[in-house]
């Protein structure tokens, strides 16, 4: 079965969001992606909106910051009363080919739900719809991990590699995800990763209270 981000939790981190966005630029929150077919579960995919409306998705939780490590903030949360724990950045670099197309902004998250017994699940929100039946990457520590891809989102395509996945990232200075839209358009978004491995400590810790 899929593990994927449930809409709960992309509300969370939208909300999550706008308080690491007051101290630095205003952004727009991240748009829910579409469920993989296969997945047991549905969740709406709400269009780019403030971070509001996406807090009373999430049952009126309020995301906290519980620490920022670098490019990547640690946030808990507890909708509907479970609590989730993530780490979320947006990239250090992105390019589109043909150059500068539009997007939304793109989202990396690391997110733990002890409920559901999901533990540093990798996700993307690549800011576009994807081209149905496209293949994406991610590149971290010399390796390359396929993605699945439906709507705007990217999940690991085998989950048994997921914990090698992670751990590439802690060690690595950046990831580098590849995507093509539903139009052609080829995206490369590099991630540092720099502060990382202390935000995955940080909600691992959270998380086991």
């Amino acid at each position: 079965m899929w593990r994927v981000l449930t809409a709960s939790m992309i509300a969370a981190a939208a909300c999550g969001f706008a308080d690491l966005a007051q101290a630095q630029t205003a952004q727009p929150a991240p748009k829910a992606a579409a469920k993989p077919a296969a997945a047991a579960k549905t969740a709406a995919k709400p269009e780019s909106k403030p971070v509001a409306p996406l807090a009373a998705v999430a049952g009126g939780a309020e995301p906290t910051l519980i620490g920022q490590f670098g490019t990547w903030g640690a946030y808990s949360a507890a909708p509907n009363g479970k609590k989730v724990c993530f780490a979320l950045a947006k990239p250090s670099a992105s390019k589109t080919n043909p150059p500068n197309r539009p997007r939304d902004p793109a989202y990396a998250f690391v997110s733990t739900r002890p409920s559901e017994k999901v533990n540093n699940e990798v996700s993307v929100m690549i800011g576009y719809t994807l081209k149905p039946g496209s293949e994406s990457t991610l590149e971290v520590g010399g390796a390359s991990f396929a993605m699945y891809t439906q709507g705007d989102g990217l999940w690991i395509k085998n989950a048994a590699e997921e914990e090698r996945m992670v751990e590439a990232m802690r060690k690595s200075a950046d990831l580098v995800v590849k995507g093509v839209s539903a139009k052609g358009t080829e995206t490369t978004d590099t991630f540092s990763l720099k502060g990382l491995a202390q935000a995955l400590d940080r909600i691992a810790q959270d998380c086991r209270r």
